[in-house]
């Protein structure tokens, strides 16, 4: 695999993304904050397969944290991001700057309304602007044809569908599975904050969200008997703190009493300091390798 070009300007970004589009070439965009895993590599594999140009954008974007959130902890490693880049068979990373996407002067943002305000639009005020700002602006840059995201973001990937249907953006979003350790932690950049006793203490998450959908499936439609359930497994864990439990409609993100197979089920924890969020569909169920 040759090396990734690194890219840090918008202009030039711009220029490679145009003569791709002028030759034909069809332009696959994974867009990342960095520090990736193989969650992140899923996409990107599968940027690889549907396009010719694969393009990764790493980039800690300021304006979907919040004021005490880890903006500036949030890990990075760009030489050790460009090797998994170059084993995925990435082509250009496109790695700008803060100035370069907001530069003096920059006051226009995008907000999508009702699905941003739930789960973690409440509990994290302003940060679904902060994405649907730099996903249209990355998109306006990079122009790809397919666009991937990881289904751990559930309400991330909606708000960026409802975005692009909204506003006739010529993109296909490409939702992609959650990828779990073989224990079952859902894979984040931010599991690295968490020290081994609470690395253990987090798989309180996925464990909840196995028994309820396993609960959903054997015909448990109550929203209220599956809620308790999912609290009964996080609040025995001491060093977890939830967030929220919720049930929602996968689509619309509206509230549900009756669970149906659409619909999700989304947690939000503090483990120690760390926020972790993970998700299914109880209709689909999770399961990882030992559960297999």
């Amino acid at each position: 695999m040759s090396e990734p070009f690194i890219i840090t300007s918008v202009r030039e970004m711009k220029e490679r993304a145009a003569a791709a589009r002028a030759e034909g070439a069809t332009i696959s965009f994974v867009p990342t904050m960095g520090f990736l895993h193989e969650g992140h590599a899923s996409l990107m594999r599968e940027g690889r397969r549907r396009g010719d140009l694969l393009v990764l954008s790493i980039f800690v974007n300021p304006t979907q944290f919040g004021v005490g959130e880890d903006f500036e902890s949030y890990p990075r490693d760009l030489g050790r991001d460009r090797r998994i880049a170059r084993d995925c068979g990435v082509d250009i990373i496109f790695a700008p700057p803060a100035r370069e996407m907001y530069p003096a002067g920059f006051q226009t943002w995008v907000n999508v309304e009702t699905v941003s305000l739930p789960l973690c639009g409440a509990s994290r005020p302003g940060h679904f602007r902060g994405v649907t700002t730099v996903v249209a602006k990355l998109f306006n840059i990079v122009k790809p044809s397919f666009a991937f995201f990881g289904e751990k973001d559930y309400q991330q990937l909606t708000v960026i569908r409802r975005m692009v249907a909204d506003l006739n953006m010529e993109v296909e979003i490409v939702g992609m599975p959650t990828v779990r350790e073989p224990d079952g932690l859902a894979m984040s950049s931010r599991n690295s904050y968490l020290s081994s006793a609470e690395r253990q203490s987090a798989l309180c998450l996925s464990r909840a969200l196995y028994s309820a959908s396993t609960l959903y499936r054997s015909g448990v439609v109550s929203v209220a008997a599956l809620r308790e359930e999912v609290l009964g497994i996080l609040e025995r864990e001491p060093d977890a703190r939830v967030d929220y439990v919720e049930f929602r409609d996968g689509e619309s993100l509206e509230e549900r009493e009756v669970a149906d197979d659409h619909t999700l089920l989304a947690v939000a924890v503090r483990i120690g300091t760390t926020r972790l969020i993970d998700n299914v569909i109880v209709g689909r169920g999770i399961t990882w390798k030992e559960k297999c």
